[in-house]
């Protein structure tokens, strides 16, 4: 490819690249003419108020955690679902509940445990003496945002449950669909020290999940703000100030706009590079699948939004990459044995693949 008409990566400012990007576009005689004027065919400025009053909201009561914020408000804009891994007491589950309270949509929590059947998530048919028929009666997984506590408490069987629902929106049962009400996220948590009692999550269930998130403990600065805070509420609610700020219709909208955010066919090829070499890297028993791409190019067009980009750069392909990926490939059983994690051969594997000119 001719260097001089392809973006320039290493020399591109931060605070200019929309100009730089259309720049080179314009000296590119094999563009399309409708993509010179793309600047102004994709307006983000409610998008990110809308990011930023989330954010303002979650703030109140998080101490820290921007990572963690940052994919959870990703993962809502890419239509995806996120498993939120952490020890037990670093905000997980009241993260997810402050994101949807932050959000005017539907919410059910579902305390996942040993004794939980299907039915209790999807809703069973009751037979009603009085029209002699059997009514369905709707389950709690029929909501907007759902909040699944320690998701790797209950059987297979009871996880199962969730395939469907997860990756097409709709449940079958006794023969009849039922379709989700859009939005439709699951923001599951999980404990990955205490394994007693636990049924690890197959790769299937694993592989509909677009985020897993990892929580990691906060710093001595972030833990006296806590503590601080705590003793400031003096008995208080933690959630009482939380608004809700953005409409089921303005999320739909937003994740249209997601959609429609720009990519060039080079950093379509760097994706597919990266999920290429988790195949044949030696140190990974299973790579990635092509649910994996699509997967990294929904989050890197949401990361793209939400730093007011229309247009996907090879770093928000970058920070994709890893919560993406972690949970979708499986390191080898010798690499385990020496402590060898998922994520540092992922970091590897995006270090060695040829970042685009």
């Amino acid at each position: 490819m001719d260097e001089n008409i392809t973006p320039n990566n290493d020399n591109l400012d931060l605070g200019n690249q929309q100009q730089d990007f259309e720049n080179t576009l314009s000296g590119n005689e094999a563009a399309p003419e409708s993509n010179l004027d793309f600047k102004n065919r994709i307006d983000l400025s409610e998008l990110q108020r809308g990011i930023a009053l989330i954010k303002d909201e979650i703030g109140k009561v998080i101490v820290g955690q921007k990572g963690m914020i940052d994919m959870l408000i990703a993962s809502i804009l890419a239509n995806g679902h996120s498993l939120i891994e952490g020890v037990p007491g670093v905000a997980k589950t009241i993260s997810a509940k402050l994101l949807a309270k932050s959000l005017d949509v539907g919410f059910s929590r579902i305390q996942f445990t040993p004794d939980l059947m299907p039915s209790d998530i999807l809703g069973t048919s009751i037979f009603d003496m009085k029209s002699s028929e059997f009514q369905f009666k709707k389950g709690p997984i029929f909501s907007n945002m759902i909040l699944i506590d320690e998701i790797n408490r209950a059987p297979a069987k009871t996880q199962a449950a969730l395939f469907e629902v997860m990756e097409e929106r709709q449940i079958t049962i006794d023969g009849n669909k039922f379709i989700m009400d859009l939005p439709f996220i699951v923001l599951a948590t999980q404990n990955p020290i205490e394994q007693e009692g636990t049924y690890r999550l197959p790769e299937a269930q694993l592989d509909r999940f677009l985020f897993k998130i990892d929580i990691d403990y906060p710093n001595l600065e972030e833990e006296i703000e806590i503590i601080n805070r705590e003793q400031a509420l003096q008995g208080g609610s933690k959630t009482d100030k939380i608004t809700a700020h953005l409409s089921k219709a303005d999320i739909s909208k937003f994740q249209v706009l997601v959609s429609q955010i720009i990519i060039e066919t080079h950093l379509v090829k760097y994706i597919a590079d990266i999920i290429v070499n988790t195949r044949s890297n030696p140190f990974l028993y299973l790579g990635a699948s092509p649910r994996a791409s699509i997967a990294i190019l929904k989050a890197s067009k949401a990361f793209a939004a939400m730093n007011g980009r229309d247009f996907v750069t090879p770093e928000d392909i970058k920070q994709a990459a890893i919560p993406v990926l972690q949970h979708r490939v499986i390191v080898t059983p010798e690499r385990e044995m020496e402590g060898v994690t998922s994520k540092q051969i992922i970091k590897q594997i995006i270090e060695a693949v040829e970042i685009p000119r």
